[in-house]
């Protein structure tokens, strides 16, 4: 991305960004996977916005009823062991419910479509993350 600079506009950097990420390789999509917290828990370490934006992106798991969590933290476990790297999901605006649905609903998928599932929603997660990173603190 910094050798790619200086960025004409906001849409320039966005469809830069997604141009690297495509150009990745899946270990390096595995890595950035490896950064979130799983859907239902929060990240501890890392700098205060950072863990902020993953709050607020998490919020609809954050005011879930006791049953939901369990039944996320469950199946949380099974894709792990299925595919080898946490559930991804762009989960602003989802309820709990709504992302429980999806990562049961992906857990039919093979492993490589899946890999391509995760690697959609982490692109849309870091263009989320862009825009707002150019807003500031």
């Amino acid at each position: 991305m910094v050798s790619r600079r200086p960025y004409g506009d906001t849409e320039e950097l966005l469809e830069s960004a997604d141009h690297v990420w495509w150009g990745l390789a899946p270990a390096d999509w595995r890595e950035a996977f490896a950064a979130h917290p799983r859907i239902g828990e929060k990240k501890l370490d890392g700098e205060d916005r950072f863990r902020r934006w993953s709050a607020d992106e998490q919020a609809g798991a954050a005011g879930a009823r006791e049953a939901v969590l369990a039944d996320l933290a469950a199946a949380n476990r099974t894709y792990e062991e299925r595919f080898g790297h946490i559930f991804i999901v762009c989960a602003t605006g989802k309820s709990a419910d709504e992302m429980l649905g999806l990562l049961q609903a992906r857990l039919a998928n093979d492993p490589q479509t899946e890999l391509r599932i995760a690697a959609e929603e982490q692109r849309k997660i870091t263009r989320l993350r862009l825009l707002k990173w150019l807003e500031g603190p």
